[in-house]
């Protein structure tokens, strides 16, 4: 008899986040890879939702009665929505979170939360997001049989905010499969308008204090340009103007979206050092894949920056933003002053980020299924 695992794919098929589009698909491609003898990976997305050509290897894939907005708005609700039960994992909330009969019908539901912005920074996100986010944690909180964290940080947090008990389960994303400096990386990087040799940083929104990064560049007395990922269509000239106003001239950043895995990693390829400073309680995904590619790390001193870097870069404490700035700064003129320093860092980044994969934590999802 085939025990099959049901995954749900919708940021695969009809993505809404770019980074948990890439998590949820690497996940599922490494479940199928990674699938026990006697079992195979159901795909869940919603209807009218593109085919998963990029998850190979799926048993079948399930298509909802409902488009995936309806589909949201049905499971925030808990009423019908023709997913059924069996063995269902969910790399995000979105999930059919109802009473269900794990003893006798070996129903089970795992989900996964990413990062807390919907409680610490709500404003953040699109209209409605957040609010779904913390109604789907309740759900969760009430019918989940585990909640899949990737930091034992994020998870203590998780448990002041919902009634999740010794639920959840600590299993880490990583770089996505393959990520690695593409051949015609310097053809990319000119595509893209993006110099050789600049220092890297990510985010654009308040609690990803990209502004302490800028600011901290500017104190670090580096005369080096600055690129700036993962910038919301159309905030492009405020980062060049909060850049400017930190000391930065505008002349040396360059702003730049979301972009495809071989794109980023072209990026990577050029960097000097990758700044960190922010202090979210979410997942670092940029900071794990600067580690995968052996870019020097330069990050705030916090619990999940901790937790996830270890040795693999240069931690700064600090108290204030006074404090995070000069810190990030002197670390940066250090890890930059000699070729040995730079290399040093790299190294260490180099072994850390062979810590995380995407098929280890498909490993340990398979484990997880089995122990429930």
């Amino acid at each position: 008899m085939t025990a099959t695992l049901r995954v749900l794919l919708d940021q695969v098929a009809a993505p809404t986040d770019p980074i948990l589009a890439e998590a949820s698909r690497d996940l599922a491609r490494a479940l199928v890879a990674g699938a026990p003898d006697g079992c195979d990976v159901e795909g869940i997305v919603p209807a009218g939702a593109d085919d998963l050509r990029r998850v190979p290897g799926l048993s079948s894939v399930r298509r909802t009665a409902l488009a995936r907005r309806e589909l949201a708005a049905a499971l925030q609700l808990g009423v019908a929505t023709g997913i059924g039960g069996g063995m269902i994992h969910s790399p995000t909330l979105m999930a059919p979170l109802v009473k269900h009969d794990r003893l006798h019908d070996h129903d089970q539901t795992v989900v996964t939360v990413w990062d807390l912005r919907a409680w610490e920074a709500p404003d953040e996100l699109p209209r409605g997001q957040a609010a779904w986010q913390r109604a789907m944690l309740k759900r969760a909180a009430k019918h989940a049989d585990a909640i899949v964290v990737p930091t034992h940080e994020l998870g203590e947090r998780l448990a002041e905010r919902a009634k999740v008990g010794d639920r959840t389960r600590v299993i880490s994303g990583a770089a996505p499969l393959d990520f690695a400096v593409p051949s015609d990386e310097v053809g990319r990087r000119r595509h893209l308008g993006v110099p050789e040799g600049f220092v890297l940083l990510s985010g654009a929104a308040p609690s990803d204090a990209v502004d302490a990064g800028l600011a901290a560049v500017a104190a670090s007395g580096l005369d080096l340009p600055v690129v700036v990922l993962d910038v919301d269509e159309g905030r492009e000239p405020a980062v060049a103007e909060l850049a400017e106003s930190v000391g930065v001239p505008e002349r040396r950043v360059h702003v730049r979206g979301a972009l495809e895995c071989a794109d980023r990693a072209a990026v990577f390829g050029a960097a000097l050092a990758y700044l960190a400073p922010s202090a979210r309680t979410a997942f670092p995904w940029r900071a794990v894949e600067a580690l995968a590619l052996g870019v020097p790390v330069i990050a705030h001193d916090t619990p999940t920056h901790r937790e996830v870097i270890v040795d693999g870069g240069d931690l700064i404490a600090a108290t204030d933003a006074a404090s995070l700035i000069e810190g990030l700064g002197n670390a940066l003129a250090r890890a930059l002053a000699t070729t040995s320093a730079a290399e040093r860092l790299g190294v260490m980044a180099g072994d850390r980020g062979r810590v995380f994969s995407w098929h280890g934590a498909a490993e340990r999802v398979w484990q997880l299924h089995a122990d429930l």
